[in-house]
């Protein structure tokens, strides 16, 4: 009886304030979405209007071409591009979409082909992060590989093919997209256990929101495999799912919240962490925080401590902490001032209302030990219980939770230009849109954090009743075990002061980073030395760089390659070319 009572106080404190939010997401929504649907679409060739120059549907990040130069597809930005569009068209949200998602299609067909500093199609080039516009390859200094630019893009095929198979549309499915999908099913299922670039392109190490990813790929590709016939590669699949999902248990961390990098040397609360809870949402799985589920504890806790992380912002000044802010990628960034995102702030309100579409669904929900703080800033003095639909204090929660979803969408109406158009950041000082113009990820962010808050569901990936194996195992993945000796010897004349490097596409040669680069020693100089442990039975790619007075100069192309012996010594000559 004490809990109806606070909680019907409670909810009647908040109605006003309800109200106000409510009704600011009400006419922020409404105005702006057909301004994004719009936005998304100009900047998809070869017909959008920002995307001259762009092969047929080909996603480009921004029309920026300078500071910050955007104009180039990304495999990661597309797919998430790409994902909403494919839900917007199978959940019959808008049907005109589908000329957009053939020509999708076709572009991936061909870049998944084209040779890249990563490698090619059976050498790891499924890891380069972008392209050009033309289709063609990058050849520049980048943090490469990223390896969930091949596990979102078989989500988003995936849902694409499930629903074709609805339709009674299988020739289409087994002839031309399952050996797209495949490709990169077959890439996960190799490299799960490498790392690789963040979602940022900023870390190389283990990262949340790859492993996630990747899982479901590997978890939903094992399923249309099966339903196609194609049933030698399910057994592959479904163990390395099984492992990454083993895997992914460990960013969870005993602060009580999840650790977005193992890498990085920072405090790991990160943006990361919340756009991985949207992005693997699967509503029949309801708040399993096995695969960290929007409203489960795991999940909620993580959001907690994530968001308050941005009070280090002047913008947020001020704000009460039931209230929503404006979150950036993590609190040490610095990039372009290191600045609030549009798609970030949205990100926590799609966590939120995704929440309350399950909650809603299962007519209850739980407070745990671990996620009643997140609770209690909402609901003071609430307690660990389980609260029925038909109680006042479910009410109250869904209520508050609801009113805190709308104030983040609140905060990015506060900051968006009156035009519409929304960049990739807005300043931490006074809010105005910086870096890129008509970012296309944050044009899709509001249009799915909108979907989420009209209880819009995609289609579930199968998350349900999954369990985590009692041992993790990180191999298997690929290359043989064990690992052998090699020597890098280059001939290269150099000026004092200049150093040559060596970087490639393997952990042990830090994955092409250039900043991370391997010195090589100049005893011998003009012969370059540099001696390092290789996993062995392994195809590898690499370069030298030189480094003088802070900058970097790559070797010209094609990137050197070699295959590893099963076991022993061996040495590289090389000269630089």
């Amino acid at each position: 009886m004490r809990w109806f009572l606070v909680s019907a106080v409670l909810l009647s404190i908040t109605s006003a304030r309800v109200f106000a939010q409510s009704s600011t997401a009400d006419t922020y929504f409404a105005a702006e979405s057909p301004i994004a649907k719009a936005g998304l679409l100009a900047n998809i060739g070869a017909s959008g209007s920002k995307s001259q120059g762009a092969k047929p549907g080909i996603v480009i990040a921004s029309p920026s071409n300078s500071n910050p130069d955007y104009l180039f597809t990304w495999t990661r930005d597309s797919a998430l591009v790409f994902q909403a569009i494919i839900d917007q068209f199978t959940l019959g949200l808008d049907i005109t979409l589908r000329p957009q998602i053939d020509n999708y299609v076709a572009s991936q067909k061909v870049i998944q082909q084209v040779s890249n500093p990563s490698g090619t199609i059976s050498s790891g080039g499924l890891g380069e992060p972008k392209f050009n516009i033309d289709e063609t390859a990058f050849t520049g200094a980048w943090g490469r590989p990223q390896r969930d630019g091949p596990a979102l893009r078989a989500n988003a095929l995936i849902t694409w093919a499930n629903f074709l198979l609805t339709q009674s549309n299988s020739s289409y499915v087994t002839g031309t997209l399952w050996p797209i999908i495949k490709l990169d099913l077959d890439y996960v299922a190799s490299n799960w256990n490498q790392t690789g670039f963040d979602l940022w392109e900023e870390v190389s190490s283990s990262s949340f929101f790859t492993t996630a990813v990747q899982h479901r790929a590997l978890r939903q590709g094992a399923a249309l495999a099966t339903a196609i016939g194609q049933t030698s590669v399910v057994s592959g699949y479904t163990t390395q799912a099984a492992n990454a999902l083993c895997f992914l248990q460990s960013y969870w961390n005993s602060a009580g919240s999840m650790t977005a990098n193992t890498g990085g040397g920072r405090s790991g609360k990160d943006a990361n962490t919340v756009l991985t809870s949207i992005h693997t949402f699967d509503a029949d799985s309801g708040c399993d925080a096995v695969t960290f589920q929007p409203c489960s504890d795991k999940a909620l806790a993580n959001l907690f401590t994530y968001v308050n992380a941005f009070r280090i912002y002047a913008i947020n000044s001020g704000i009460a902490a039931n209230q929503g802010l404006a979150t950036g990628r993590y609190p040490e960034d610095s990039y372009q001032g290191g600045n609030p995102w549009y798609l970030t702030t949205l990100a926590v309100a799609e966590q939120l209302y995704d929440a309350l579409i399950v909650w809603r669904k299962e007519g209850t929900l739980s407070v745990t030990s671990v996620s009643q703080p997140f609770f209690a800033n909402l609901v003071p003095g609430i307690a660990v219980g389980t609260y029925a639909s038909s109680t006042a204090t479910f009410t109250a929660i869904t209520t508050a939770v609801k009113d805190y979803a709308d104030s983040f969408v609140a905060v990015v109406a506060k900051y968006t230009p009156s035009g519409g158009g929304l960049a990739e950041q807005y300043s931490r000082s006074n809010g105005s849109p910086t870096s890129a113009v008509d970012l296309t990820w944050s044009y899709a962010a509001l249009l799915t954090a909108f979907g989420a808050r009209n209880g819009v569901v995609s289609a579930s990936w199968g998350a349900k009743g999954l369990t985590v194996p009692a041992t993790c195992q990180r191999s298997g993945g690929g290359g043989g075990s064990g690992t052998v000796t090699a020597s890098f010897n280059v001939q290269a004349t150099t000026v004092f002061g200049e150093n040559i490097y060596l970087t490639g596409s393997v952990d042990a040669l830090v994955n092409w980073s250039p900043d991370n680069a391997l010195l090589l020693s100049a005893d011998s100089y003009p012969i370059w030395r540099i001696t390092v442990n290789l996993p062995a039975s392994t195809s590898i790619q690499y370069k030298y760089i030189r480094k003088f007075n802070g900058a970097v100069t790559w070797e010209s192309d094609p990137n050197r390659q070699f295959t590893t012996p099963s076991s022993g010594t061996f040495t590289l000559n090389d000269s630089w070319r």
